[in-house]
């Protein structure tokens, strides 16, 4: 029996609340709302989900704020949705933890999808060909229960994050572009641009990485894009 995938929505626009609700709820989804940000945590300690709808502005506490405390204890995807379009407002939500974001007005359509392909990243089972765990250096990465620890230590990353580094880790020596990333992580026909990649690796190296400087795992190809070192 399969257990119905549990979306936090946190809106305080109460027909973006009632359409979502339904439109999801319709796909099998088990719906929990909020209407500000201090709400959103308080359901969201409250009870498990695992993903979280926020959008940016909010009541008393906003998104990014919503984000960040999240993240404290969480790496449950976290999918922001804005009505502002500036590159910064979008920068910014991921530069917090969030795995992506939607401009509104967004097409629902394209809601379904991204929360599927988030979904099934997150819960994607591991293939016999694939190793449980996987270890550079002092790097061990679990693809398994999707926890990494560097130095026996546990490194907290987001469900991108991961993803990436999954990526990476996977097939190392090889090269990837921008938007052969964006294809391969993001799943899907991604209507911003190349820089989402980029702060997703930035932020990574700098939860990987002793010296971002000096990196030890993710190198640049410049005009190229990104490897993992081949070098054990």
């Amino acid at each position: 029996m399969n257990v119905a995938k549990r979306i936090l929505l946190v809106d305080d626009e109460p027909l973006i609340i009632k359409g979502l609700r339904f439109t999801l709820e319709q796909e099998g989804y088990e719906i929990l709302t909020a209407s500000d940000g201090e709400e959103a945590l308080e359901v969201f300690h409250s009870e498990p989900v695992d993903l979280v709808l926020l959008d940016v502005m909010l009541p008393k506490l906003d998104g990014i704020q919503v984000c960040q405390r999240i993240r404290e204890t969480s790496n449950v995807p976290i999918l922001m949705l804005t009505a502002k379009g500036e590159d910064m407002d979008k920068i910014l939500g991921l530069e917090y933890g969030a795995d992506d974001y939607m401009t509104k007005p967004f097409n629902i359509l394209e809601v379904k999808a991204r929360i599927k392909t988030v979904l099934r990243r997150v819960s994607q089972p591991v293939t016999n060909e694939e190793k449980k765990i996987i270890r550079v250096h002092d790097m061990e990465v679990n693809i398994v229960n999707r926890s990494v620890t560097l130095g026996g230590k546990e490194v907290r990353l987001t469900a991108k994050e991961f993803d990436l580094l999954q990526l990476f880790i996977t097939n190392r020596g090889k090269v990837f572009s921008r938007e052969t990333m964006l294809e391969t992580v993001w799943k899907y026909d991604y209507m911003g641009d190349a820089r989402t990649v980029d702060v997703h690796i930035r932020r990574l190296r700098e939860k990987i990485e002793r010296n971002t400087a000096q990196p030890e795992f993710i190198f640049t190809k410049w005009g190229v894009g990104y490897y993992f070192t081949d070098k054990d």
